[in-house]
């Protein structure tokens, strides 16, 4: 059996790069799988998913862009698999979230993505407003 519980998918990468930071910070990536759309086309990026997403028992995968082609070929294998959660724009503090839940992967896909939104801020720039 497979210690991976989630795919990462992204442009160029970014997945190796997210998955080495949790790795760092963790020594726990080995749950996730990296993978690149790198000069895929739409239904190579489909196929892929789709071959790991069946050779892990993977049910949950993390993309970087909403509308890139990586989501897009997971939302496609969500009609096939209904049990399939996508998080989309995953950022580091979701990740981090995600390694440490125990359980169901799909709900700690849930908390990661609540905890990714809550760890966006924006800390001085100029004053708006006058």
């Amino acid at each position: 059996m497979s210690n991976i519980r989630a795919l990462v998918a992204g442009h160029g990468d970014f997945a190796a790069g997210i998955v080495s930071a949790v790795d760092q910070i963790t020594g726990r990536g080995e749950v996730f799988q990296a993978m690149t759309n790198r000069g895929m086309s739409a239904a190579d990026v489909a196929a892929a998913l789709g071959q790991a997403l069946d050779a892990t028992g993977a049910t949950v995968v993390f993309t970087d862009l909403p509308a890139g082609s990586c989501t897009m070929a997971a939302r496609r294998l969500q009609r096939e698999r209904p049990g399939l959660a996508v998080v989309v724009g995953v950022n580091l503090a979701a990740m981090l979230d995600f390694v440490f839940a125990e359980g169901d992967d799909v709900a700690a896909a849930l908390h990661a993505a609540a905890r990714g939104r809550e760890a966006l801020t924006v800390i001085g720039g100029p004053a708006r407003g006058s």
